[in-house]
């Protein structure tokens, strides 16, 4: 018997190929997969590695395969498709791919797609039912949405510029709706069912304190805008020294204002104005203080630094910033009647629809016609004090015979009712009777700082008159600078 060698197995042609084919384009498959876990991508990777068969099926290279494959392909993120099938096809020969290797990608998942929000911005003359039209909504859905409840009738008062936002979902139907009423109110409706229901997200501003100072050259609004007053806080100021200063007559150039105040504030932005909390106002050479206290019960109110009140009995003027344009005058001559009778009173000049404020508390005695007075208002204040407001073109509401009324308080309109040439109010001013020129009376004051109060205001009035003080010394240090 002859020896023979021992020889190793011979592997068909197509075996030996595949298996250095797959090899290689797994070792240049390796070489491009990130070393850390990256984020995963739309396509994810399936890989079949189907059995590699051959006329002889060789259980070894099978073996050796799985080994190799277990190997190498180990990773646990997804990779992107693109990249490996560039890889597979430049390095694996056609014998690979006919070996069985296939890439396939897996499937993409349905992702639901998320409603987006579309903005809308309000032009002159749009309303409600222009802005859900143009959304495609129906009539009914915003009869819906406003009768759903009444704070929700919020969104039916529009103004130029306002910006609504719609949420939709597949089929075109309303989802929600916002809108920003100002910076720091937004007001929403969503869908709840078969309804909507009405929500307000609400932004708590920071407060800081800021300090204002002007000299007036023209007017008090002028100089007020110019040293950064808002015209609420104008409004304010003269107010709290209407009981002082009669702004429709006395203001003069030269006079000074300064005014410390509250901010409001989001992400340090200002949003808003708040209360003054002390003021200085100098008119003609006279310097009037104000401090805002609120006491023990909870009642504010303002008063001169020493504690003494600010508020009388009376406010000079009926009528804000009007003109005057005629005063008291024992001997005038009458426009209209062209004949000498006495002008009891003051006119103030304004337009037509300005309002009419009541001087003092008091009660409603005449709402009507009064001769050439025409629609006239008469209030008792008391046993001592009766004031007139006349030629009105008309009553505010819920003023009739015994209504109690405020000071301050609207009671009617200016007009030209009665014997009037123009629109103007004719006030009156009586003391026990007899008419006085309200321009000149000594009203009566109001009740200082109770004395258990006293140390806790003036410890609180000390420490604003200070803080204007500091504050207007910096200014007009930064000036002279």
């Amino acid at each position: 018997m002859g020896h023979h060698k021992s020889e190793s197995p011979r592997y068909p042609k197509s075996h030996i190929m595949a298996a250095s084919g797959i090899a290689a384009a797994l070792s240049i498959f390796l070489l491009v997969i990130p070393t850390t876990e990256v984020e995963a991508k739309r396509t994810l990777v399936q890989l079949d590695l189907h059995e590699v068969t051959a006329e002889h099926k060789e259980p070894v290279l099978s073996e050796e395969l799985d080994a190799l494959i277990s190997e190498t392909v180990t990773f646990s993120s997804p990779i992107e498709l693109t990249s490996i099938q560039e890889t597979l096809s430049t390095a694996a020969s056609p014998e690979v791919v006919s070996a069985g290797l296939s890439l396939q990608p897996a499937p993409l998942a349905a992702q639901p797609v998320r409603p987006e929000w579309t903005t809308m911005t309000v032009d002159a003359g749009d309303t409600l039912s222009i802005l859900f039209q143009n959304a495609g909504l129906s009539a009914n859905t915003l009869h819906a949405v406003i009768n759903s409840s009444q704070e929700a009738k919020a969104f039916t008062r529009l103004r130029v510029g306002q910006q609504v936002e719609f949420k939709l979902d597949d089929e075109g139907q309303l989802l929600a709706m916002r809108s920003p009423v100002n910076s720091l109110e937004t007001i929403r409706i969503d869908r709840d069912g078969d309804s909507y229901s009405f929500s307000k997200d609400v932004i708590e501003p920071e407060v800081a304190e800021k300090f204002a100072s002007g000299t007036i050259d023209s007017s008090l609004f002028v100089a007020a805008q110019n040293a950064g007053l808002s015209h609420n806080l104008t409004m304010q100021m003269a107010n709290i020294f209407g009981y002082d200063v009669d702004f429709a007559k006395e203001i003069r150039q030269g006079d000074r204002f300064e005014v410390l105040y509250e901010e409001k504030q989001v992400d340090g932005e200002r949003v808003g104005t708040g209360n003054i909390l002390a003021a200085r106002f100098t008119n003609r050479g006279n310097t009037y203080t104000a401090v805002r206290y609120t006491d023990a019960n909870g009642h504010t109110s303002y008063y001169r630094a020493d504690g003494t009140s600010m508020r009388k009995a009376f406010i000079r003027t009926p009528v804000e910033f009007a003109r005057i344009s005629s005063r008291f005058n024992p001997g005038r001559r009458h426009p209209v009647l062209n004949k000498i009778r006495a002008h009891k009173g003051v006119d103030y000049a304004a337009s037509t629809g300005t309002p009419i404020k009541a001087t003092g508390d008091g009660r409603v005695v005449h709402v009507g016609r009064k001769g050439g007075y025409g629609n006239t208002v008469v209030i008792k204040h008391g046993q001592t004090y009766q004031t007139l407001y006349a030629h009105m073109s008309r009553y505010a509401s819920g003023i009739r015979v015994g209504s109690n009324v405020s000071q301050g308080q609207v009671i009617g309109y200016v007009g030209a009712t009665g014997l009037a040439t123009g629109p103007h109010l004719h006030y009156e001013f009586q003391v026990n009777g007899v008419h006085v020129d309200p321009l000149s009376v000594r009203l009566p004051a109001s009740d200082p700082i109770p004395q258990r109060e006293r140390s806790a205001f003036l410890a609180l009035s000390n420490q604003l008159m200070a803080s204007l003080d500091r504050h207007g010394a910096t200014q007009l240090a930064q000036l002279d600078n």
